[in-house]
């Protein structure tokens, strides 16, 4: 073992566990100590080799170590040398990412941790003199001077020395990369699609080609391709699009098998097809997929696109704000500048600039703090288009622009529904920033209907209209670099009083929105209308200090109303009044999380609350209308005058202020409208809307502040994901391996209603034309391959017996665990009591809303630690793909019944066709069958399913697959159980099944 240029040869190094961790003492010697020793001996050590600081720190019970950290943290090394790669940030991880042969990571000791720093920065010394070479001494010496722990060290290997000879690239040059960026270019307008079909020999063929000759046959793979063929279809009437429901069970190989057509018909049609996701996780898998049809990178980046919001994007306007501001601040901003750097770094590398589940690291936020990624990020609204000086830089433009000409762009449900909801907003599309797609393929299909609830909802909230707010005015005396409308619109209207007179009417109207604080206000509420929990949580009022604009005025007589001024705060206010009112629960129970009622009957001073708010609306709604006609006027009457910049500038504010504003507002009015009709809702009436109010606690608000809104769903949203998406389109498919609900009867009867109940959750039933459906069994051998169990003697109330289940289980699984729950509550109480003990059986665990790191993050993590385990809620139930024996075993906490809030019971009354209970059930089995397809991805994998409900019916386990028997026993039978199965293959002998 040799020691990293210029790093001391006695650098203790350091690999944490909750049991016993590996230590590199000063002295060389290689120790096992318990975290408690660690701690102590820490204090006279220099500066330890870590992987992952933060997470260094947490398991060692010490506070986190910051930024700069004085902790060598081979992660930040590693974004330093090799930028824009993801790497699971254990020590197998940055192993196997290293090439580091599989025997010396299995068994790592401390030690290793400086061979993974001499390897780090040796790659670092053989970039000196490549093309990156200057870049990367700029930004060394930058880092060295903030603090940075590995700078001298990094400085070495690039042969940096005290200075920046003059003649060479500057810090302060080299971070700023939106100067460096390439541009992107402009292409000519894409002609409409060909008409020209895909026959079903056409898609087997490519198939066949993307399989290569020896890759292993999938049964159903081929006549997966032979059927979505039909979605490629020319169309035959307008709003009547070919459809095709395929449902394909795991293993099937659906992902390849609607590449194959649309790869064919996107080249024979030059038009793009969207493949549309609903998780990040099948974003990356379907990404991955494509390298077999394209292997080459560029021609791959040539014909694929992923696209995202603008939110997942690195925004160059925003990077240098802050980079300004951190160099203005020196010394007082060093760790801000180190993330920085390696921001600089990371973006001359990235394909696309994704800053979530993109190609930086999953974990950079948790070393350099959530806080710098969200101020780089596009996620404030505020984009200037044209106006900003790295507008022909910008990813997100690229990324647009790019999709323009692609074949293949995969996006995500959200996105796609918004881009259609958009387009028919602007009519014929024109200015739009995307080319609207004819073909589609929706991937996790059954995920639809709740993509279309979300996109199509309308939500009048605290936080919804103070966003409004700040958008149209910017920052009101707080410290913020937020900019309002006028001055992202500046010279646009300046000098044009028929432009500056609807703008400053709006920004004045603007008032009417919650203004900063609001949230404080509308918790203070006079005691006899606050509930007892909210008291609990409520800051305590300053002594002899006069209450503020909207805060409750009581004197020593009766408490009287609060002084609201503000229409937006006052409609708030006896919202959360009536919230309050009609639901129920005791100190610290129910009322602390989200709060449900409805909005209808509605008391005579709500209605009146929400005619003057809609009047007020409307006099911010009239000015920007005005605002959005003249500037579309001054297209047409200066279209001589106005160069290419200024008129993109124009269309891009008309679409800003269309989208961010005039769309919210005129759904906002609508629904107060409805609040001041004088209707209620009969027992018996079919609504189409269903309103009602909620309140709850948002992220970053204090206690005591909890967000309160008036919200409209759709009681059926595939009817405007039918009229805005499907019908406008050529052909979907909508494929997913849980689209029907099979109870296990093989009456035809049963079978056509699962067939009807899949098409009205697609939106099929709004259109003329029936769907063609299909479906393709599974190739796996379940009976051989997987075993199902419920346990009957945990009590699935009690988090002690809960989490002893989970560790008993992990245990006997020797690991590869994925637990799963229907609250995150539980799964936050059962990981405190769990880390330990499985920590101490070197069983590592992770968990969803506990480490700070996405969920593609700690999928990498728990796919490359062979015998950790994970914990999870929905996200990790529906789309995650973990082949082989990092995944055997997976454990649900309880039946993933649907919540039984407001929506779900007007739905399951309305659209159950008169059987609410079996809307529940099918709800139900069909989150079960996804939660056991994460078990078993292929042939040669083994994996157990465990349920922890006793209560579960046995009308439920019809959710697993053909095959599969489920036993019901207790926890130690099981385990026995479950040990025999997972080391031989066998089990459950003798034992009858459910």
């Amino acid at each position: 073992m040799t020691a990293p240029p210029s790093l001391p040869d006695t650098a203790p190094a350091l690999i944490a566990r909750h049991g016993a961790c590996s230590v590199l003492t000063p002295d060389g010697e290689i120790l096992s100590l318990s975290p408690a020793d660690v701690r102590r001996e820490l204090r006279d050590w220099p500066a330890p080799v870590v992987i992952h600081a933060p997470a260094t720190a947490r398991r060692l019970d010490l506070p986190p170590p910051g930024q700069p950290t004085p902790w060598l943290d081979l992660l930040e090394l590693f974004a330093f040398a090799m930028p824009a790669r993801t790497v699971p940030p254990t020590v197998r991880g940055l192993g196997r990412a290293l090439d580091f042969p599989l025997a010396r990571i299995e068994n790592a000791e401390a030690d290793l941790l400086l061979d993974m720093a001499d390897d780090l920065l040796g790659r670092i010394a053989r970039q000196r003199h490549g093309a990156d070479g200057p870049m990367m001494a700029a930004l060394a010496f930058r880092m060295r001077q903030m603090g940075w722990a590995w700078g001298d060290s990094v400085c070495h290997a690039l042969g940096v020395g005290t200075a920046i000879p003059p003649e060479d690239l500057q810090p302060n040059d080299a971070i700023r990369v939106w100067r460096t960026l390439p541009k992107w270019e402009e292409a000519a307008p894409r002609p409409p699609p060909g008409p020209h079909p895909v026959t079903p020999a056409e898609a087997r063929a490519r198939l066949s080609e993307i399989l290569g000759p020896d890759a292993q046959t999938r049964a159903g793979q081929a006549d997966f391709a032979d059927v979505a063929t039909a979605a490629f279809a020319p169309r035959d009437r307008r709003g009547a699009p070919h459809m095709v429901l395929a449902e394909a069970g795991t293993g099937t190989g659906k992902t390849l098998g609607y590449i194959a057509p649309s790869s064919v018909w996107a080249r024979r049609n030059d038009a793009a097809v969207w493949i549309s996701t609903y998780t990040r996780h099948l974003q990356r898998q379907i990404e991955s997929e494509l390298s077999r049809l394209y292997p080459e990178p560029a021609i791959r980046r040539e014909h694929v696109v992923i696209r995202k919001g603008r939110e997942n994007y690195l925004c160059l306007l925003n990077m240098e704000e802050s980079v300004n501001i951190a160099l203005s601040r020196g010394s007082n901003a060093a760790g801000a500048m180190i993330g920085l750097c390696l921001i600089a770094r990371w973006a001359t590398a990235s394909a696309d600039g994704d800053l979530s589940g993109g190609d930086l690291p999953g974990w950079f936020g948790d070393l350099f703090g959530r806080g710098l990624l969200a101020g780089i990020a596009d996620r404030r609204g505020e984009c200037i288009h044209g106006a900003c000086p790295h507008y022909q830089r910008c990813f997100v433009e690229h990324s647009i622009r790019r999709a323009r000409t692609a074949d293949l762009v995969i996006a995500n449900h959200a996105l796609v529904m918004s881009q259609a909801a958009w387009h028919a907003l602007d009519g014929a599309g024109t200015g739009s920033e995307d080319n609207i797609p004819t073909r589609y393929v929706f991937d996790e299909g059954h995920h639809l209907m709740d993509a279309a609830d979300s996109a199509f909802s309308t939500e009048l909230s605290g936080l919804e209209a103070a966003e409004l707010r700040r958008w149209l005015l910017g920052a009101e005396g707080a410290r913020s670099r937020a900019r309002g409308l006028k001055r992202r619109l500046d010279d646009l209207v300046v000098g044009m009083p028929h432009l500056e007179t609807p703008l400053d009417a709006a920004l004045l109207a603007a008032h009417a929105l919650p203004a900063p604080g609001w949230s404080a206000r509308l918790a203070d509420v006079r005691p006899t209308d606050a509930h007892p929990a909210d008291a609990q949580d409520a800051p305590p009022p300053e002594p002899d200090a006069p209450p503020p604009q909207g805060e409750l005025i009581e004197t020593a007589a009766e408490p009287v109303e609060p002084v609201l001024s503000n229409p937006t705060e006052a409609l708030l206010h006896l919202l959360r009044q009536q919230a309050l009112a009609r639901t129920h629960g005791a100190p610290g129970g129910p009322q602390r999380g989200t709060v449900e009622c409805d909005l209808h009957p509605v008391p005579a001073p709500l209605t009146e609350a929400a005619r003057t708010l809609a009047r007020a609306l409307q006099r911010l709604s009239t000015p920007l209308r005005t605002l959005v006609d003249r500037l579309g006027e001054r297209l047409e009457d200066d279209a001589d005058m106005l160069d290419s910049v200024s008129r993109e500038r124009i269309e891009a504010a008309i679409r800003s202020i269309r989208k961010r504003a005039l769309a919210r507002v005129d759904g906002w009015i609508a629904m107060l409208g409805a609040v001041g009709d004088g209707r209620s809702s009969e027992p018996g009436d079919t609504p189409q809307y269903i309103d009602f109010i909620r309140l709850d606690r948002r992220e970053g608000q204090r206690p005591g502040e909890r967000d309160v809104g008036l919200y409209r769903h759709w009681l059926d949203p595939t009817i405007p994901f039918s009229a805005v998406l499907a019908a406008p389109a050529h052909g979907l498919l909508v494929t997913s391996a849980t689209l029907r609900d099979e109870n296990g009867s093989e009456d035809e009867d049963e079978a056509e209603r699962a067939w009807e109940a899949a098409e009205a959750r697609s939106g099929v039933t709004h259109l003329p034309m029936p769907a063609l459906r299909a479906s393709l069994a599974s190739p796996f051998d379940y009976r051989r391959q997987s075993r199902a169990f419920i346990i009957t003697d945990v009590a699935h109330d009690d988090p002690a017996s809960l989490a002893g289940a989970y560790r008993t289980l992990f245990e006997a699984s020797g690991g590869g665990g994925l637990g799963l729950f229907t609250a995150i509550s539980r799964l936050r109480d059962v990981h405190a009591r769990l880390a330990g003990p499985l920590e101490a059986a070197g069983l590592p665990l992770y968990a969803q809303h506990v480490d700070p790191m996405d969920n593609a993050t700690l999928v990498d993590i728990f796919r490359s630690e062979r015998n950790s385990c994970l914990l999870g809620t929905d996200a990790m139930r529906d789309g995650v793909d973990v082949p082989g024996q990092a995944l055997r075993l997976v454990v649900f906490e309880r039946v993933p019944w649907p919540r039984p809030d407001i929506l779900h019971r007007e739905r399951r009354i309305h659209l159950s066709g008169g059987a609410p209970s079996r809307y529940d059930d099918r709800i139900a089995r069909l989150r079960l069958r996804q939660a056991f397809g994460r078990l078993i991805r292929s042939e040669s994998d083994r994996g157990v399913f465990v349920l922890l409900d006793r209560r579960t019916p046995s009308r439920l386990l019809s959710a697993f697959p053909a095959g599969v028997a489920v036993h019901r026993m207790g926890l130690a039978h099981a385990v026995r159980e479950i040990t025999r199965f997972l080391q031989t293959g066998d089990g459950t002998h003798g034992v009858p099944p459910t």
